[in-house]
This record gives structure tokens, sequence and C-alpha cells, in this order.
């Protein structure tokens, strides 16, 4: 069975027929607003780019577009009041030459929008089409460069009555984890209770020691001077060929059982997760040579992936779980191309494991010093951007849950993304790589192979 989720791309719509209602900024209550300056932690401060992410719903006939609109414009303004940060502008201080939050109450952007189209007329929701990036505003036009929001909100109603959250948040402010505790919290005061999980915003909890002490070799990252390549994070000039494919409940459990009968450790746990980024890392890194002189030299070359940990559970003292910045640092695992072509599957999903349990409290502060002495970035061949359990469609809100929510992707050479599936299997994942033509051919072939 192949494991393409289409064989052919769907054609995707290019103008989504959107109409810019109205743009404003929602400024807290003057009479609760803290103002204040929020640090930042080393982790916050190489993150300091936008998160788009859309959530979809259906019409409810209770909860017409233009109520659903003044219900969150009054949940925002109380919500400002725990998370201050969203009202506020990103400064770099000049005495410390570190990013922080200024919570001066400024503001966030609110737009209000139109399309013309019917929820269904969008098509597939699953197939990420880079219109959808129509639906999000991330620059209020009014205001200059330096005093733009850290958060936008942009309703777009359709002709159905149905219609999208668009949210743009500055990556400083939350993680993945955070940002569903935050619109969790949303829900709760759009049906007018107290917040379900109060935040706690103070990101001191990951500040580096005094004197910083770097106790581990970090091989994930590198020094912004030491980085001749490109980071993960850059976009590329060539054509890629994008696919979203496929894994049911049924063949991630096969994986699992066929890496439990093969893995030489008992210390690593083959989760869910594990089988899936060691076939991602198998497949992206055998699909790189285009000849036979290319892929001999290909298989003594090292390969390295990447991945996001939380670390809140792996600190000592535990992070609260209410905490709202990006507690999350990246794990590795590497090895030479060869060996992840002749090792059994137990062994890459070992590796990919071991990367993950590298990560004690220590690490994590090491990592963390590392940053205040050298200033870097994660780097490496292939990174794993997993929104695959993070929940964000399982919120209930008053008028129901999301029919699907999900980042606006920009195609990346090295960044492939797990989606859920929240409408068919609900415990499969959807894997979104984009690769030049012949890697992607290559890609494709090692996938349904290892999954057969």
């Amino acid at each position: 069975m192949g494991a393409k989720y289409e064989e052919s791309p769907p054609l995707l719509l290019q103008d989504l027929k959107v109409t810019i209602k109205e743009s404003s900024l929602i400024i807290p209550s003057e009479e609760t607003y803290k103002k204040k300056s929020m640090f930042l932690s080393n982790v916050d401060q190489i993150l300091n780019f936008d998160v788009q992410t859309i959530h979809f719903f259906r019409p409810n006939k209770d909860f017409p577009p233009e109520i659903v609109l003044e219900k969150l414009r009054k949940a925002l303004v109380i919500a400002m009041d725990a998370y201050e940060f969203l009202a506020g502008r990103l400064r770099l201080n000049p005495s410390s030459g570190r990013l922080d939050v200024d919570c001066n109450g400024a503001g966030a952007g609110f737009v209000t929008a139109e399309s013309e189209l019917t929820l269904e007329e969008l098509g597939d929701l699953v197939y990420p089409n880079p219109a959808f990036a129509q639906l999000v505003t991330s620059q209020l036009q009014s205001l200059p460069k330096d005093d733009q929001p850290l958060f936008a909100f942009q309703m777009t109603s359709f002709n159905c009555g149905g219609f999208a959250m668009g949210i743009s948040t500055n990556h400083t402010t939350f993680d993945g984890l955070s940002f569903k505790t935050f619109l969790e919290n949303l829900s709760s005061l759009l049906s007018e209770k107290p917040l379900s999980t109060p935040p706690c915003n103070d990101r001191t909890l990951l500040k580096a020691r005094t004197p910083p002490r770097v106790t581990f070799p970090h091989h994930e990252l590198v020094k912004f001077q030491d980085s001749e390549t490109a980071t993960v994070f850059e976009a590329t000039s060539q054509h890629l060929d994008f696919n979203i494919f496929k894994l049911s409940y049924e063949q991630i459990k096969r994986l699992k059982e066929r890496a439990s009968e093969i893995t030489t450790s008992g210390n690593v746990r083959v989760t869910g997760f594990n089988v899936v980024t060691a076939l991602v890392w198998k497949c992206k890194a055998l699909s790189v040579a285009a000849s036979e002189e290319e892929e001999e030299a290909n298989l003594e070359r090292e390969s390295t992936i990447l991945y996001a940990v939380d670390i809140r559970g792996r600190l000592k003292p535990e992070l609260p779980s209410s905490y709202t910045g990006n507690a999350v640092l990246t794990a590795y695992a590497k090895a030479k191309c060869k060996a992840l072509l002749e090792e059994p599957f137990g062994r890459i999903v070992e590796m990919v494991g071991e990367g993950a349990k590298r990560i004690t409290d220590e690490y994590a502060r090491s990592a963390i010093d590392w940053g205040e002495l050298y200033k870097g970035f994660p780097h490496g061949e292939v990174l794993v951007s997993s929104w695959w359990k993070l929940g964000f469609s399982e919120v209930e809100y008053p008028w129901g849950k999301p029919k699907y929510s999900c980042p606006v992707v920009y195609h990346r050479k090295d960044i492939v993304l797990l989606f859920p599936d929240i409408e068919g299997d609900s415990k499969g994942v959807y894997v979104l790589a984009a690769l030049p033509t012949k890697e992607m051919i290559k890609f494709q072939n090692c996938f349904e192979d290892t999954i057969s």
C-alpha cells in the first residue's frame, strides 16, 4: 500500500478572496494591566520569528461570526492581564545587549476579514496551501516596523457562516505546549469562566548560571560566526517537490513492534514519535545522493537529525507546567549514512531515543549556559518539527472544536513536519516533506520500503 497521502497533489487555490474589513489594536485595561520589563531566556532569545497558526471552524447557528468576533475581542482584553507580554513589544536592551519584552500595554493586533468562499471551497485543509497566509496577519501596516505587536489575531468569516481564527505570535512568547495552554485559557474566558491554568511568565527560571558552566559537548549547537551554511530555518532557492506521507496507527504500531525486537538497550522507550523520527531520518539521509559515485561518498557522510524535547519535567526542580516561555531544547542523533542503511531499524530508533534521554537537568543547564557564552543556534541536516500531539484541535470553544488546526507552512528542504490526522485515524500521523525532485523519489522509495 502506498504511503503518499494523495498520488497527485490537489489543485490549490491561490486567491482565497479575502477582504480586510478592519485592522486595529486591542489595548489592555488601564486599571488592571501591569507595565514592566520581561526577561527572555537564552532559549527564547534565538526564536525571534513569527509562528502562524490557523484554526478552522464549521458554521454554528448559535455562534455566527459577528457574535464570535465580539466575544473574542472581550476575552483577549481580559487575557492580556494574565499574559502581559501579549500587549508588549520586543526591545533590545542597550545595557545587556539582550532582547526583552517591554510590557508597555501598546496592544495586540486584531483584524477582521471576510472571504467570498465557503469553507468547503478551500478544499482539503490537510494539504498545506501557502495561500492560507491570507488568513493571518503578522504586520499591521499602520504601525512602524519597530512597533509591531508580538501577537496578532485575524478573524476571517466565510460565505457559509464558518470562520477561521488566524493567530500570529512571535516565537519568543510561547512554545507549542504553552500556546495550547493559552488556547485553553482563551476558551475558558470565552465561556466567561476563570482561567483554566493561570500562566507562569517568569522566564528567569531558565536563566543561565553565574558563572556559566558548559559541562557537555553540544554538537547540536553552532556559534553564529562558525556557521558557513544556512540554518535549518532558512528557505532555499531550489525547486522543491512537496509530498505528504500518511502513517496509520497500525503502521506505527508495526514499526514499534519491529523496533522493540531489535533494540539493544532496554533504557530507551520505543515511542510513536521515536519510530516516526527514525523513519524520517533514515529516508532523508539516504535521499541525498543523485548518482552511484555520490552514493558511495554519501554513505561515509555523517548525518545529524534534530528534534525538540520538552524540559519542563526534566529540570530539578521541575518547571511549572504552566510556564509560558520556550521550555524546549534541541535533541540530536548522529550517525554515518552507511549505518542508517545497514543497521537494523530498531538501532536507529534507539539512537533517536538516546538523543532525548541525553537531556537531563545538568545537560539542559549546560545548553542554556552555552547560549550565554557563545550565542548560536541549533544546526543539523534535518529538523523534525512535530505538531502531532500538541492538541490544538482538541480545544473545546463555546462554538465547538476546530474542524482543523495547522500552522501556515512555508516549504523548507531541511524541515520535516509531523501533523495529526484528526478526521480519520486519530492516532495516525501525516509526514510533510519538501525536497528536490530526485531526492523526493528516493525519500519516497525508502519510506515505503521501510514500512512495508
